[in-house]
């Protein structure tokens, strides 16, 4: 278990914010608190103590275009709960703290709304009188799901989708002064409806979690000039050394111009202008490579020019100079390549849920620190999975170097896992998903961090796979697209997407698409006093103490250089942290303990990033030819795994074995009955191996033997694809010069397969 300050900051249940509370109340916050706390019962963060009525989330939340001038409707509003049917309520249940969702402690509410009820939202404020004679936007970063917005009783219109931010231009509705009234109506039929919706269950259970309605995103007023600059469009070329700058949406009048200008350090760097519509192309002179090691933003001042010249709007905003690609290595094999380099992807399957807030993290500081233990523990990439996050979230990725794959959160029916077809969705739910993956995509373009793009996860709502990659690929042209993580690959896309638990594994190479583990691991430990519940808790594989974990944890890392070697590009480990019941993050929900040293995490995460060095192949698997076995259905005499035993009686079969075709190799004996046992000689020059591995794909359970010494013991719970097991120091001392027997007993119930091969890593 960890130890020092950065890991130990005070995980606290509800009654630790007895101080925090005093003290806002000390500061003459006393009537706001006196309509909100936080809902009791549960585990909290270290930051939830920082929270309160007039500091909920108070950032700015669009870092990527900032102006000066706005105003954040973050803080207490009033809601209520009534029937779908049902229009504005005249009264109201109780007040909220915005942007925490309705079920969260944060909120101060804590309740659930099902699908047949609504939940309804009212504030007032006041405009600042420097606003008059501007246009006022409303907007908001998310509202799960469906959101209608009224504005002094004045209805401004609707908006579908839980992810993406959407704005009203207000101005009309508003009055001269005094008091202005806003009210959301939002319905959210969680996971009852067909609509994207990522983890969230109206019960949860071991994966699934408490469901989010409502506004959980900041709600943000800003005023603009009657031209002004609607969005931004950046594009990063570093093979030609320069930045495109394009304005999108709505800029007001014919004949303004754009301005833009790139600056490194606070000194101007590149300027270039261009009509509205156009792209302004700065030309940046040797320039600064993002990468995670040397994560370099250039700032970014953009201008709207009316046409005598005039400024009329401005804007800041940033940008990084890098490149997502597929490349090959020098020995031929592809791979991810960042700004034109290999470069082996590792980090964590990142939930972004939060014990006290759910989808929202209670604080901007903590947004960033779950970002800076990755970095800590030497990851370089995360998977930020079936969630999409707050701007400034991947603003500390562009900021720290967090390389991101963004998943499109799932929603609809689910694919199975071997086999069948892509399902079929109703006209209505494909428009709706499409909107949503293209709203996802526009949303976060700008993020320097985020390299790839994964519209599908597990087959989940996966349909006309090969459309969406090529709309996602039209859409941005500037990363790659992971068509499907896991299970349903349809051939399409930049990467094929294996997960295997623990694993690791390796899908087969290709010409066209680069191998990666897109989930693995999933090694579970729960923590008295962190976990969301006392009982219960689950994970794919539990362990009992930090050391069981960490020794389990060191030797699954140790088997993924091997398969880099053999030319896996990029691993995805489950996950960052525990989530609700879910034990297998690396700290715990509340984010209060580190479960393993972070020095040694480090130490076996970096050696992922040297140079990938080879394999010898020492006993082939059926990936490679048709290697011949001895093999027997009916149970053999004593000593069958020893080399001495006599197997004459055995009959011969070439490898793999198995009940029908398998994910990875092809099946070239049948074998139908419960239990097979297999045995072959290989030859070794001299009595020793380095770093050897098993190579085994299996499904069932199986035991492998070397020279008569259990060289691995495989449970039920496998992917499917190979595993690597490396030689313990016991086998490889049986080792001897001259022949050697590998021997197999492997056991199936309906379905299985058995294939097992050896090679030698050979460090660089």
């Amino acid at each position: 278990m960890a130890s020092g300050r950065m890991w130990r900051t005070g995980a606290v249940r509800l009654g630790g914010l007895a101080a925090a509370l005093a003290a806002a109340l000390a500061a003459g916050s006393s009537r706001a608190l006196a309509e909100w706390k936080p809902v009791e019962g549960k585990i909290m963060t270290q930051w939830a103590q920082q929270v309160s009525p007039d500091q909920a989330l108070p950032e700015y939340p669009r870092p990527t275009m900032v102006r000066k001038d706005w105003r954040n409707l973050n803080g207490l509003w009033d809601y209520a709960i009534r029937p779908k049917g049902e229009g504005k309520p005249e009264k109201f249940d109780g007040r909220i703290l915005v942007p925490y969702p309705i079920e969260s402690a944060l909120s101060g509410v804590g309740r659930a709304v099902t699908p047949d009820r609504k939940l309804w939202y009212r504030r007032t404020f006041v405009l600042p009188a420097g606003w008059k004679g501007q246009r006022v936007l409303l907007h908001f970063g998310a509202v799960d799901w469906e959101a209608t917005v009224w504005v002094n009783g004045r209805e401004m219109g609707s908006h579908r989708g839980g992810y993406d931010a959407f704005t009203f231009e207000i101005t009309e509705a508003l009055k001269g002064e005094g008091e202005q009234e806003v009210v959301v109506g939002v319905w959210d039929p969680t996971d009852a409806g067909q609509q994207a919706r990522g983890k969230q269950v109206l019960e949860a259970k071991t994966i699934w979690y408490t469901a989010v309605t409502g506004i959980w995103q900041t709600a943000w007023l800003e005023p603009v000039p009657q031209a002004y600059l609607a969005g931004l469009r950046v594009t990063p070329d570093i093979d030609k050394g320069q930045v495109e700058v394009r304005v999108s949406g709505q800029v007001g009048a014919a004949g303004h111009t754009v301005a833009a200008t790139a600056l490194s350090e606070g000194k101007p760097v590149a300027e270039a202008s261009a009509a509205c519509g156009a792209a302004a192309v700065l030309k940046i002179e040797k320039p600064r490579l993002w990468s995670p090691d040397t994560p370099f933003l250039y700032d970014l001042k953009v201008v709207l020019k009316d046409a005598d010249g005039k400024s009329v709007d401005e804007v800041s905003s940033y940008f990084g100079m890098r490149k997502m690609a597929l490349g090959k290595d020098d020995k031929g094999v592809l791979r991810l390549c960042l700004n034109n380099q290999a470069l082996f992807q590792y980090g964590p399957l990142d939930q972004g849920w939060w014990p006290d807030g759910l989808y929202t993290a209670p604080t901007d500081e903590a947004l960033r620190y779950d970002v800076e233990v990755l970095k800590k523990i030497g990851c370089n990439m995360l998977r930020k999975h079936v969630k999409v996050e707050p701007a400034r979230f991947y603003y500390w990725c562009d900021k720290l170097g967090m390389m991101v794959w963004q998943d499109m959160p799932s929603g609809d029916a689910f694919v199975g896992r071997y086999g069948e077809p892509d399902i079929v969705r109703t006209p209505e739910s494909a428009r709706q998903f499409e909107a949503e993956l293209k709203a996802l995509v526009e949303g976060r373009y700008n993020q320097p961090s985020i390299v790839m793009w994964v519209p599908f996860n597990e087959g989940w709502g996966q349909y006309d796979t090969a459309r969406i990659t090529e709309l996602m690929r039209g859409w941005d042209r500037t990363r790659l697209v992971n068509s499907t993580s896991g299970w349903a690959d349809r051939g399409t896309g930049d990467v094929s997407d294996v997960h295997e638990y623990p694993g690791p594994g390796l899908p087969t190479l290709e010409a066209k698409r680069a191998a990666v583990l897109g989930e693995f691991g999933g090694l579970g430990l729960p923590i008295a006093g962190h976990t969301w519940q006392d009982e219960k808790n689950w994970g794919y594989r539990q362990y009992g103490t930090p050391q069981e974990l960490s020794q389990a944890y060191q030797t699954l890392l140790k088997q993924v250089p091997v398969l880099i070697a053999q030319g896996l590009s990029a691993a995805v480990y489950t996950q960052t942290t525990d989530v609700e019941i879910e034990v297998n993050g690396w700290l715990t929900y509340d984010r209060a303990v580190l479960k393993m040293d972070a020095g040694a995490m480090a130490e076996v995460n970096r050696r992922l990033y040297q140079p990938a060095g080879s394999v010898r192949v020492v006993v082939l698997d059926a990936r490679g030819g048709e290697p011949k076995w001895r093999r027997v259905e009916a149970a053999p005499g004593p000593g069958w795994e020893k080399p001495q035993f006599n197997d004459k009686d055995w009959g011969e079969a070439a490898g793999a074995f198995g009940a029908e075709e398998m994910p990875a190799t092809p099946v070239r004996t049948k074998w139908t009955g419960r239990e097979i046992w297999l045995r072959r000689s290989f030859e070794l020059p001299k009595a020793q191996l380095g770093e050897a591995f098993l190579t085994i794909l299996y499904n069932g359970e199986a035991e492998v033997y070397v020279n008569g010494r259990q060289a691995a013991v495989l449970d039920k719970n496998s992917g499917g694809g190979y595993q690597h097991v490396a030689l313990s120091d016991q086998v490889k001392a049986g080792l001897k010069a001259g022949a050697n027997t590998l021997a197999v007993h492997a056991r199936q119930e309906k379905v299985g397969y058995i294939d097992v091969g050896l090679v030698e890593w050979v460090r660089p």
